[in-house]
């Protein structure tokens, strides 16, 4: 079995090519694949191998004072869904190239709960008696093998085009608690930070996104599957792949 594992976390970090060269070499001695993403705002990590070696992996990365809150979204497989190890540093952990969208820089997005999001949409309106908005700030490829239902959706091919495609509808949603989400947190944090310093007082984050939501609390009020950016394709809200090579059922299923 082999456990996969998201994760991302927002801190300073002084000389992100040392960093890059440590959590490589630690993945490396435990055989996990992936992708290790470090910039000087954070980490951003998807890794997958034995459960054992992702444990030691994570626990090392945790004995570190400035990642001791990381929060990490597990999913099983019966198959290793990344051909390699790739290590890269870059300006951001998630491109957005925006002013006002970085936690190190501002107070982190009021973020909700998986549990009170799903206590939400059960009752039609938050705690307030506001409605509520989903703002899915995926891509239209990720958003075709699913959303919540009901979500605003934007006609996105990648991240750094939001703004952009968020603008004609900011007025309509004035008067709603608006929920951003994604995969798994980064960028609905990055992106109801940017909506919050340009105008948009109501938004709030689904905290640790789709991923989180399906293992804290199930699929309720979501239609589909997750689009993950590894050889499953997507999971369903038992965290369950759509592809899984190595499971004769699932061959026959998908082809």
């Amino acid at each position: 079995m082999i456990a996969n594992t998201a994760a991302y976390h927002f801190v300073a970090i002084a000389d992100p090519d040392a960093l890059a060269a440590r959590l490589q070499a630690r993945a490396q001695a435990g055989a996990l694949r992936g992708t290790l993403l470090v910039a000087g705002e954070g980490i951003n990590l998807f890794l997958a191998g034995a459960p054992a070696a992702i444990d030691d992996f994570y626990a090392q990365l945790r004995a570190d004072p400035r990642f001791a809150g990381l929060r990490v979204k597990t999913s099983a497989s019966t198959q290793q869904p990344f051909a390699r190890l790739k290590t890269k540093v870059k300006p951001e952990i998630i491109g957005f190239r925006r002013d006002a969208a970085s936690p190190l820089d501002a107070e982190r997005a009021p973020a909700v709960a998986p549990a009170t999001l799903r206590r939400w949409l059960r009752q039609g309106h938050d705690d307030g008696g506001r409605r509520v908005v989903l703002l899915d700030t995926r891509n239209a490829q990720e958003v075709a093998y699913g959303t919540f239902a009901g979500a605003l959706t934007l006609p996105i091919v990648k991240f750094t085009d939001l703004p952009e495609a968020l603008a004609p509808h900011r007025a309509a949603l004035a008067d709603a608690t608006v929920v951003s989400f994604c995969t798994g947190g980064i960028r609905c944090e990055k992106a109801a930070l940017w909506m919050r310093a340009n105008g948009m007082d109501n938004v709030l984050q689904l905290d640790g996104g789709i991923l989180g939501y399906f293992e804290e609390v199930g699929g309720e009020g979501y239609d589909g599957r997750c689009f993950v950016f590894d050889q499953r394709v997507a999971l369903d809200p038992q965290l369950q792949p759509l592809v899984d090579p190595a499971d004769p059922a699932t061959l026959r299923a998908t082809g």
